[in-house]
Formats: structure tokens, sequence, C-alpha cells
């Protein structure tokens, strides 16, 4: 008899288990004109390659120690971006020269985040981060993430850096480009356009999160009550979401064409009967998401089934 763990290693129908998430945060910065900022990932990149996202990344424990992922989502962005979110101060403010000198140092490891703030006695301005839903990657996917997204208003955290439009005049570049090839400010609704001319790639959660935002930030000017909508999303059960997309049972991928993949609160997945929460996605070369079509026919502020959600993880 073939001892147990040859048959595993014999029989191509064994799947490996799940990999493990990695703890991951992001951010969703909204400037005046109603813009976010969406960053390129290179092409070549492991993961998200050649799509458009909010800027993130990993929580590192040589960089963040305890902070926590707010930390980890505001280093983060300025590695990727030169935004560095923080309260006024009353000591010098980094040069432009200073900032990238210091974005290719901490991205490259020879210099602690903490170190340079502290050098110009810069305090980040965690407080203006909302949370704003929690997503983990399927289980199917080797390379998994459990990702705290926030957003931010630009105009009430003090930045360094772009504010608007296409303007590039920072470009991402610490680490040569290997990460991020480019960073600009587009409004949701034209980013979702651009998605669908397949003019850029996105993924279901930003997909998702634009989706919920271009319903909310209309027009090009923010406004108070524009910000207040988005501020009772995140302290409302919609930022405390955690969502697990998993396949739907049954769904022939092949023969249709598309996954689909269904979100906690869907009527397969505890919601109430008919109710739908849930996307198709077509998927491109490499595994990107060449479109998606989100079904969710529920009130966001105020028809969450809040049960069937998991409590949103300390990460």
């Amino acid at each position: 008899m073939t001892p147990p763990a040859t048959q595993e290693k014999t029989n191509p129908k064994v799947r490996p288990p799940p990999a493990i998430p990695r703890p991951s945060a992001s951010i969703i910065v909204v400037n005046s004109q109603n813009e976010i900022l969406l960053v390129h990932r290179n092409p070549k990149s492991k993961s998200f390659a050649n799509a458009h996202v909010f800027p993130g990344g990993n929580y590192d424990e040589k960089q963040d120690g305890e902070h926590g992922m707010p930390f980890t989502a505001i280093r983060e962005l300025f590695e990727e971006s030169g935004l560095l979110l923080v309260h006024p101060s009353s000591a010098k403010t980094p040069t432009n020269s200073e900032l990238d000198t210091a974005r290719e140092a901490i991205h490259a490891q020879t210099r602690m985040f903490r170190d340079f703030l502290a050098q110009y006695d810069l305090r980040l301005n965690i407080e203006s981060l909302l949370p704003f839903t929690q997503w983990v990657t399927p289980p199917f996917v080797p390379r998994r993430f459990h990702t705290q997204f926030y957003i931010t208003f630009l105009d009430e955290a003090r930045a360094a850096g772009f504010s608007g439009g296409d303007k590039q005049e920072r470009l991402p570049t610490p680490d040569g480009g290997q990460e991020v090839i480019a960073a600009r400010f587009v409004h949701p609704t034209r980013a979702l356009q651009e998605f669908a001319a397949k003019q850029i790639s996105l993924f279901p959660p930003q997909f998702y999160l634009l989706t919920t935002l271009a319903d909310v930030l209309k027009g090009t000017r923010n406004t108070t009550e524009q910000r207040e909508r988005v501020r009772a999303l995140a302290y409302g059960a919609f930022g405390g979401m955690v969502i697990n997309p998993l396949p739907l049972p049954g769904h022939d991928m092949k023969a249709a064409g598309y996954q689909v993949l269904t979100y906690e609160g869907d009527e397969t997945r505890g919601g109430s009967p008919g109710r739908r929460h849930r996307s198709k996605v077509w998927f491109g070369p490499a595994g990107a998401a060449a479109g998606v079509a989100l079904e969710r026919n529920f009130d966001v502020f105020s028809d969450i089934e809040s049960h069937v959600f998991a409590k949103p993880s300390k990460l």
C-alpha cells in the first residue's frame, strides 16, 4: 500500500491547504475634487500585476512593529505615492528631495519610517483614517491577503505631494518601478468608465469600493454632506464588513465564461431569501479581472444584515 504522504504527492486532485492571508492595509485618498488616488502596479509584480489599486501593502514587522495597521497604511501610502499624512508641525517640512530620498531608503529597508518621522518631528494623522471594510483573498488564490481598507480626505490631513488631476510631478518610484509605475487622482466614475473600456484593470474589491463611492462623491467638488455620508458608511455596518469572497456553488465557470463570487449577506451566504451580494467576474490574462458586474440589491447605509458578517479583525 502506498503511504498517505506519497498518495498526496502523486494525486493531482489533492490540493494543498489555503495559504494564510497576510495582514495588509490600503488607503482610499479623496481630494477636494472628489478624485481618488490610484496607483498602477507593475505588470511584472507578483501580486495585482498591471492593476490599478489604492496605495497600500503588507504589514512589515521590522518597519511597523506594534504601531498597528494605520501606521502600515500611511507608510505604504508614502512609499508608493509620496503623500505623507501628518499632523501640522512646527518643525521644518521635508523638501521634495528629502521626501524622495526617505521613500527610497524606507522601501529598501535601510531606514526606519519611525526614524524619519522623528527626525522632522512629524506625527502621523492616524485620526484621519476612517475604516472602510476588510477583504480576505479567496482560499483558491495562492497569494492571499487580509486587507484593512481606510478612507481619508486630503484637506483634512496635511500631506506632502501632488493633490489633483492627471499631474504626475511625483511619480512613485521608490523601487525603480518594481511595484508601482504610475499614480494619479481620478474621479471614481471616470475610473469605472476606464475599466469598462478596458483601459485599466481593477480587482473586485477596488471595483466594489469605487462603485460605492461613485454613488456618494458626485460632482467635482467635495462637500460637507458627502463627507458626512462617507463617515456614516465608515462608522456604520458598512465600514465594519469583513468580506470573504467565495465561488458560487454549482456555477459552471467554464460554460458561463465568468466566475461568480459571493459575499457575506448574499442569500447563499446567510442573507435573506432573494438578497444579492455578489459579483460576476470575467478574468483576463494572468488572472486579472477583465470585467466585473456587482449585484447588490440592498441599501449600504441602512439595510446591511450585520449578523451574517464576522466581526472586524484587529490586524
